[in-house]
This record gives structure tokens, C-alpha cells and sequence, in this order.
């Protein structure tokens, strides 16, 4: 018979393995703990100070050039007509942000009435993939972010900019001038965009005008795949009571939506109502 308080050996030894692997084990939830604690701040913080950065740099290099006008640069003349430099919107290249098969043309629009529209945009150059070409502005969120061409996310999106649709129009021009951006991280410059509002105010700047839009309709939620959001006349084929009818001068910004998600997409919708030459 065992003598009562005598531990053996064998009892120790297992008793150490076991305290050894408890603690092993929580050394090791830690350390997992501490990586993704890390990768959180990298996401939410390091990358859109990164980004947003970058974007301001680049806004304000815009401004510098813009201020130097290159030889020839004109503001397009009203008399080119609202239809003029008008494109198929064909398949959007939507990254993050793909919005899906834009579909045809709807044909011409009407010139915008209201405010200074002596000029709706004619022939304008078109800019090379991934090229900051314009400065997209919104006072309400007090936003001014460059505007890239395409919507890749290493090129573009990443960076902190926002970027155009491949196919859809540019600023001024009758159809759809559609823009993506992120919601959250590097940059995410369009984080708070359900707080536009109808009549807000949304200025696109290029080299040789501004162009002012005014909110006009929002789509809270959809398919990543609703292509008719960024159609030439814009109307989700999802949800088709949000849209509109009959050509005219519009813009689409997308993202993600809800926040820290990519499930669905959101659009704020806007109509040209002001050009003014710089």
C-alpha cells in the first residue's frame, strides 16, 4: 500500500508534460493573437494612411499641372453636341467593385439644364490604363480623391484613388461617367457614402473644366453583378423601379456594401447640372 503524500515519479513527469503543454499552448495563442492583431492595424490603419497619402500627393500634382496649361488645350465647345465622344459600356473590368455586364448604348441625350452648361464635355483624349486624369469632389463628405482609369485594385483602388469603368463615359460626355471605390481600407474614400444626399453636390476637375453634378437617386443595395447601375441610361436590372428612363448626363459612384464586406454593391446616382472652363 502507497504511503498518503508520496508522489512518483512517473506522476511528476506527467504533471510537467502537462504544464509544459499548457503553457506551450498558450504561448502559441498569443503569438497567433498578436499576428492578427497586427494585420488588423495594417488593414485599417497603415493601409489607408498609405493610400490616402498617395492620393493627396497625387491630387495636388494634378493641381500643379493643371495650372501650367499644355499648348492647345481648349475647353470643348457646346456646339460638338451632347452626343459627342459617346461609348459602348460593353463589359466593365470591376475588380473589387464589378458591377457586371454594362450593356448597350441608349443613344443620345438631351443637354442638362441649370447652372453654367456652356460645355457637356465633347471629344476628350482618352487616358491610359490606370493614369490619374481627374479629381472627383464632395463637399459633404469633405472628399477630393484622384479619378484613375480602369477599377484594378493593385493599380488603382489600392492606391487610394478612385477609378473609372472601362467603357462608360467620361465627365461632361452624354451617357454614364461611372466610378468605383473602396469602402474600407487603403484609403476608402467612398467609407461614407450613404450619407450623400439628394441634391448634394459632386464636382469632377479635369485639365480643361469642372463639372458639377447633383445627387439625384441612391441604390442602397444590390448584386455585385447589376449591370444596368452603370449602363448608359442607368437602371438596376435587379431592383428595376431604381434607375432612370431616357438618356441624360449622368454619374454612378459604387462600392461595397455593408461595411467590411464585399456581399453587396451600392450606387449614388447623379445628373450634370453645371460646366464650368477652368
Amino acid at each position: 500500500m502507497r504511503a498518503p503524500g508520496i508522489v512518483h515519479h512517473g506522476t511528476r513527469r506527467r504533471r510537467a508534460a502537462y504544464r509544459r503543454a499548457v503553457w506551450s499552448g498558450a504561448e502559441a495563442l498569443v503569438t497567433v493573437g498578436l499576428v492578427l492583431l497586427l494585420l488588423v492595424v495594417h488593414q485599417l490603419w497603415w493601409t489607408n494612411r498609405q493610400a490616402q497619402h498617395r492620393a493627396d500627393r497625387k491630387v495636388q500634382a494634378l493641381e500643379r499641372e493643371w495650372g501650367a496649361p499644355a499648348p492647345g488645350d481648349s475647353v470643348p465647345d457646346a456646339s460638338a453636341g451632347p452626343g459627342a465622344g459617346e461609348t459602348d459600356a460593353g463589359n466593365a473590368d470591376a475588380g473589387e467593385t464589378d458591377a457586371g455586364d454594362a450593356g448597350p448604348s441608349a443613344g443620345k441625350a438631351a443637354a442638362p439644364s441649370g447652372g453654367s452648361t456652356g460645355s457637356t464635355g465633347g471629344a476628350q483624349a482618352r487616358p491610359r490604363w490606370s493614369q490619374a486624369y481627374a479629381v472627383l469632389g464632395i463637399p459633404r463628405l469633405s472628399l477630393r480623391v484622384p479619378v484613375a482609369e480602369g477599377v484594378s485594385k493593385p493599380d488603382v483602388l489600392n492606391k487610394g484613388y478612385v477609378g473609372h469603368y472601362k467603357g462608360t463615359q467620361q465627365p461632361g460626355q452624354a451617357g454614364n461617367f461611372a466610378l468605383a471605390g473602396h469602402r474600407n481600407t487603403h484609403g476608402e474614400p467612398f467609407r461614407y457614402l450613404p450619407r450623400l444626399e439628394r441634391g448634394d453636390t459632386i464636382t469632377v476637375e479635369t485639365r480643361t473644366a469642372v463639372y458639377t453634378y447633383t445627387v439625384d437617386r441612391t441604390l442602397a443595395r444590390t448584386s455585385p453583378r447589376d449591370g444596368g447601375v452603370i449602363r448608359p441610361v442607368p437602371r438596376s436590372t435587379v431592383h428595376p423601379s431604381y434607375g432612370y428612363g431616357e438618356p441624360g448626363y449622368y454619374i454612378t459612384l459604387t462600392t461595397c456594401t455593408p461595411e467590411y464586406t464585399s456581399t453587396y454593391r451600392m450606387a449614388v446616382w447623379g445628373k450634370l447640372t453645371a460646366v464650368r472652363p477652368r
